[in-house]
């Protein structure tokens, strides 16, 4: 029988995956950490040159793990089969941020709440609304895309969001979505929209507690500059405005 001799970098390979055993991902280099994820679905591969073209192409980590499975089958030496470890790794990721979500209070644990935004649409090139229905007590019940819009822009309906809240019996919502710029200061329209929102959430009886537009490594709140307080005292002037004099 043919000896099947070791592939070139086998002994490199073991001794990364030694390392992160030992120690985690402290010391790592990024292109080492995408090596790691592209030996899953390549068991008898030197992925060293694949991993770092990969980063060359895409510049930071997160995009390589935000990257779809076109773009990285363009850089050489990655295919259908080796890209299989970073995309498991990144569903993997958003799925246990979600579940932390769950039935906890992202009032009280906004640190979770920003890590799970921050996570799935920082690095997005294109803007995606999220909204996050809650329940009386303001624990997570569930999570969902409303929009997945342009460049510089996505739609969002209030009349649409008001039926995902009540499909989903929440009474409160928390909104986020991303501006791919990575400047996270809000827009005219984000201001207007986030207005429509909480006066449409008010009409339904359901409360409106955040919206935050996530950047680059840095993040708005609505709730936090006031804005959120403002509006609802807005529409509490209208409807009394609108209400007729007492006789």
């Amino acid at each position: 029988m043919k000896k099947v001799e070791p592939h070139k970098g086998a002994g490199h390979r073991q001794r990364l995956r030694d390392r992160f055993l030992s120690a985690g991902l402290d010391g790592f280099h990024d292109y080492e950490i995408i090596e790691l994820l592209l030996t899953l679905g390549t068991p008898r591969k030197d992925c060293k040159d694949s991993a770092k073209a990969a980063l060359a192409r895409f510049k930071t980590l997160p995009a390589v793990l935000e990257a779809s499975p076109k773009e990285l089958g363009e850089v050489a030496g990655i295919g259908v089969k080796n890209l299989f470890g970073i995309k498991l790794i990144k569903a993997v990721a958003d799925r246990y941020l979600e579940k932390k979500l769950i039935s906890r209070d992202p009032i009280n644990n906004s640190k979770e709440l920003f890590d799970f935004l921050y996570h799935s649409i920082r690095d997005k090139t294109r803007e995606f609304f999220k909204a996050i229905f809650l329940d009386s007590k303001n624990r997570v019940i569930s999570t969902e895309t409303l929009s997945e819009g342009t460049l510089t822009a996505s739609s969002v309906y209030p009349r649409e969001v008001v039926r995902a809240a009540l499909n989903h019996h929440a009474a409160a919502l928390i909104f986020a979505h991303n501006h791919p710029s990575g400047d996270p200061n809000p827009s005219t329209d984000d201001i207007a929209i986030t207005r429509q929102l909480v006066f449409a959430g008010n009409v339904m009886g359901i409360t409106v507690h955040e919206h935050i537009i996530i950047g680059d490594n840095r993040y708005f709140s609505f709730a936090d500059q006031g804005y959120i307080t403002q509006m609802s005292r807005q529409y509490d002037s209208l409807i009394r405005s609108a209400m007729p004099p007492h006789s």
